[in-house]
């Protein structure tokens, strides 16, 4: 599955780029499991998640919880802090 993630804010900064395009493996199949993927990556991606609980996620624009939230080939994740100035 492909999908595309979106970083703002803090974690555009820390990760140099702002966004990526992953073809991820069959078991990364929802927003927690693809943050758990992001953060076994090693660097940038294990600093700029280090502290998961404060960043925030979307798919295709819409909020999303880790647990609930299931990914779909050609999805758009965004991830940010609570936070985001315009």
């Amino acid at each position: 599955m492909n999908v595309t993630v979106l970083y703002f804010a803090r974690l555009r900064e820390a990760i140099g780029r702002e966004r990526d395009v992953f073809s991820l493996p069959p078991e990364v199949a929802t927003v927690g499991a693809l943050r758990g993927w992001l953060l076994a990556q090693g660097e940038p991606w294990a600093g700029a998640f280090a502290e998961t609980r404060r960043v925030r996620a979307a798919v295709n624009q819409e909020m999303a919880r880790d647990d609930a939230t299931p990914l779909s080939d050609g999805a758009e994740v965004a991830f940010f802090p609570p936070v985001t100035g315009g």
